[in-house]
């Protein structure tokens, strides 16, 4: 069996900024990256009209992360992930042992 942490936020917050949004519902966005826990395998949330299902929920070390991964977050490359966040959270450094929870999740036919 397989135990996951306390959520540490809402679902509803997993993805708010609007070309993150955009690109869920398009489905170039297959994956979100958190400090901590958002939704749990088989929880869904809605962005819009379109209905999500996490399928997948990971630990993840920062320096882990793919070029795919940085696809399935949205972005055109692992270089542009990480240009985004460190502006984003001024003052954050690119920590490669720095961890996080993979949210992975697919649009609900």
């Amino acid at each position: 069996m397989t135990f996951f942490p306390e959520k540490t936020c809402s679902i509803e917050r997993l993805i708010t900024h609007p070309k993150l949004v955009a690109a869920a519902i398009a489905g170039t966005k297959t994956q979100q990256r958190r400090h901590g826990a958002y939704g749990w395998p088989g929880e869904t949330f809605q962005l819009g009209e379109t209905l999500f299902v996490i399928t997948d929920l990971q630990r993840q070390r920062l320096g882990d992360m793919t070029e795919e991964h940085a696809k399935a977050e949205g972005y055109e490359s692992l270089d542009v992930y990480k240009d985004i966040i460190l502006k984003m959270h001024a003052g954050m450094v690119w920590n490669s042992d720095g961890m996080a929870w993979v949210h992975s999740f697919v649009r609900q036919t």
